[in-house]
C-alpha cells in the first residue's frame, strides 16, 4: 500500500488553502456524527444521505439527486474516511491554489456528483448506498498531477517512507483503478466512481484553472497564481 504523507510545499502556498481544509474539517466532523450513533443510525444515515443507484433511477425516495453530494461526506469507518482526507491533505491545496477558492468547491463537487453518476450507470440495479469522498478526491488527484507532475511527494510504502515524484504516486492509484474495475460488484470499492471523478478531474481542471497556471508544470520553482515573473517562491 502506497501512502502519501506531504508533497513538497506543506504549508509554504501563498494563499492559505481555506477549502481544503474546511472540506476535510466536515467530513471528520461528519464521521464523529457517525460514530456517536449506533449501528442502526449509522446504516440510517448512509441510506438517507448515500447514493442508491436504484432511487435514484426510480425517484423511490425524496430528493434522491441530493445524495449526489451527500454521499461524499458521509464514511464507512476510520480506515475509510482517514485514506479519503489523508489524499486531500496531500494534494488539495495545490489545486486549491491552481483554481481559486470557489472554483475549487465547485470543482471538488462535480468530481464527486459526476463520480457518482459513472457508478450508477456502471450498475443501475445496485441496492446499497455509495459513500464517501473517493470520487471528488480522484478528481483532485488528476488535477495535481496535471499541474505539479514533478512534485516531490514523502509516502510509505508498506512502513518505508521514500520521497518520489508526483508522477509515480498518481500513475500507480490510476493503474491500481483500472486494474480493479472489473472487481465492480465483488467488491466493497466502488472503482467506476474513481474513474469518472478521474475523467471529470481531467476535463474540468484545464477549462476551469486560473491564469498563469501551466500544465505539467516540471520546475522547482513553480509560478503559482496571483504572483509576478520575479516574486516566485521556491519549494521547500
Amino acid at each position: 500500500m502506497v501512502l502519501p504523507l506531504y508533497d513538497d510545499n506543506p504549508f509554504k502556498l501563498p494563499v492559505r488553502p481555506i477549502v481544503t481544509w474546511l472540506l476535510i474539517l466536515a467530513n471528520i466532523l461528519v464521521f464523529l456524527v457517525e460514530l456517536g450513533g449506533s449501528d442502526a443510525e449509522t446504516q440510517a444515515i448512509a441510506v438517507a444521505f448515500g447514493v442508491t443507484p436504484t432511487a435514484l433511477l426510480g425517484g423511490t425516495v425524496p430528493a434522491p439527486v441530493f445524495t449526489l453530494l451527500t454521499y461524499m461526506f458521509i464514511h464507512a469507518d476510520i480506515a475509510h474516511v482517514f485514506g479519503n482526507m489523508i489524499f486531500l491533505f496531500v494534494f488539495g491545496d495545490d489545486v486549491e491554489e491552481a483554481l481559486g477558492r470557489r472554483r475549487f468547491l465547485l470543482f471538488y463537487l462535480l468530481c464527486g456528483a459526476i463520480g457518482a453518476l459513472a457508478f450508477v450507470a456502471s450498475d443501475p440495479t445496485f441496492e446499497g448506498p455509495l459513500i464517501g469522498a473517493s470520487g471528488a478526491i480522484s478528481g483532485v488527484i488528476i488535477a495535481y498531477a496535471m499541474w505539479r507532475p514533478c512534485a516531490k511527494v514523502t509516502v510509505l510504502v508498506a512502513i518505508i517512507p521514500l520521497r518520489i515524484s508526483a508522477f509515480w504516486v498518481i500513475g500507480a492509484f490510476v493503474l491500481t483503478q483500472l486494474w480493479n474495475l472489473e472487481a465492480t460488484g465483488k467488491s466493497d470499492v466502488a472503482y467506476w466512481c474513481h474513474l469518472g471523478g478521474m475523467l471529470t478531474g481531467a476535463v474540468l481542471f484545464p477549462l476551469m484553472r486560473l491564469p498563469g497556471v501551466q500544465l505539467f508544470e516540471c520546475v522547482r520553482t513553480p509560478h503559482y497564481p496571483g504572483e509576478s515573473a520575479g516574486a516566485r517562491l521556491t519549494a521547500a
